[in-house]
């Protein structure tokens, strides 16, 4: 299967839904999606423009979603960017083509653990850190605070103070929110003098912010 053309499909299919950055288009076609899927009838639609479950009741979220949230953040300052909930770890690796230093956090043991070997170890991404926690708190070590960007990629039912308290000023932060995945909107934080701006932008639907952890780190 030629994943290359496949990439370039897919890049395609993006600007004409809308993405314009060059540089985010660039980082989807250089990241291989299908390394970060399971099954064998994923791996056949990697490059569509859907979701698919990673297990754990967690998803990959479609092209489209990864990067417009991409695209939006980028227009920050790109020296650290917070993502809240690893998952497979695609958009943390669209990410390090983007900004200096990656944050993510991961609350599901197993999840953390594939993650972060197919990041760091198979793919060599060396500008990524993983950490197993609660990714309503943020980031644990303050001594990396505060962050240009910050993405959540699960779905806030309510407020998430830690994750602003870590923004920088001026800073942006993306996430989307909503009671339930039928009534999610994608929303942006514009931080500056202490002031920030909210902006709704379209519907989506993602899994919800959860607390805790679940599970310990596993590696084979």
């Amino acid at each position: 299967m030629n994943y290359q053309l496949l990439r370039e499909e897919m890049v395609d299919s993006l600007g004409r839904l809308g993405i314009t950055s060059t540089e985010v288009l660039n980082a989807m076609r250089q990241v291989p999606r299908h390394l970060f899927l399971d099954s064998a009838f994923a791996l056949n639609k990697a490059y569509s423009n859907q979701a698919w479950t990673i297990g754990h009741g967690q998803t990959i979220s479609q092209p489209y979603i990864v990067a417009r949230m991409t695209e939006i953040i980028s227009r920050a300052r790109r020296a650290r960017v917070l993502e809240i909930g690893t998952g497979s770890g695609y958009q943390a690796a669209i990410l390090s083509f983007l900004f200096e230093q990656v944050y993510t956090i991961e609350r599901i043991g197993e999840l953390h653990s594939k993650s972060s070997q197919l990041l760091e170890e198979a793919l060599g991404y060396t500008n990524i850190y993983c950490h197993l926690g609660d990714g309503k708190l943020g980031w644990p070590d303050k001594e990396f605070h505060p962050f240009d960007a910050i993405i959540c990629t699960a779905a806030a039912t309510g407020e998430l103070p830690e994750l602003f308290n870590q923004l920088a000023d001026p800073g942006v932060l993306i996430m989307p929110a909503g009671p339930n995945p039928a009534a999610q909107f994608l929303y942006v934080y514009h931080q500056e003098n202490g002031h920030i701006n909210k902006d709704q932008l379209e519907q989506v639907s993602f899994v919800p912010v959860l607390p805790g952890t679940e599970g310990e780190p596993y590696y084979s």
